[in-house]
């Protein structure tokens, strides 16, 4: 069975270091540290720091980037909206601006095989430009497949 692997960006409001996205920094290990005990998680991009943040997605420095892998859907799913990661990512619009388009883009993947992060953009890309696809696709690519 297939893997599910996840792409989301974010433009911060302000430069990493900033007072004021300092408490989304100050708990990214203790949110990214539950990730990783989750029943389904299978891999993140991370540096040596342990996260992800220092990586650069583009030329924009505000723009940060969150590539993983799960099992399934259902894994993915009760990380995001029902553990520690469900407070922060409610608060989001306090550290995140709003970008145009899609930030978001799923597709599956062999087990064993891990994403890069250029090839994580390109269907970031391809998803803007052409809509859901087999190749990348948004929550709902995953309710169609579950149907």
């Amino acid at each position: 069975m297939p893997h599910l692997a996840e792409l989301n960006i974010a433009r911060l409001r302000h430069l990493k270091g900033d007072p004021r996205v300092a408490e989304f920094f100050d708990n990214l290990d203790r949110v990214n540290n539950a990730a990783e005990r989750m029943p389904g998680f299978v891999w993140r991009l991370k540096d040596e720091g342990g996260n992800a943040t220092d990586i650069a997605y583009n030329s924009d420095p505000r723009i940060i980037a969150n590539l993983s892998v799960w099992e399934t859907p259902q894994a993915l799913e009760h990380y995001v909206f029902q553990t520690v990661h469900t407070a922060f990512y409610r608060r989001r619009d306090q550290w995140f601006e709003t970008l145009p388009g899609p930030h978001l883009v799923f597709w599956w993947i062999e087990p064993g095989t891990l994403p890069t992060l250029s090839d994580a953009a390109s269907r970031l890309t391809d998803l803007a430009a052409n809509g859901p696809s087999e190749r990348a696709f948004g929550w709902a690519g995953i309710r169609k497949r579950e149907a």
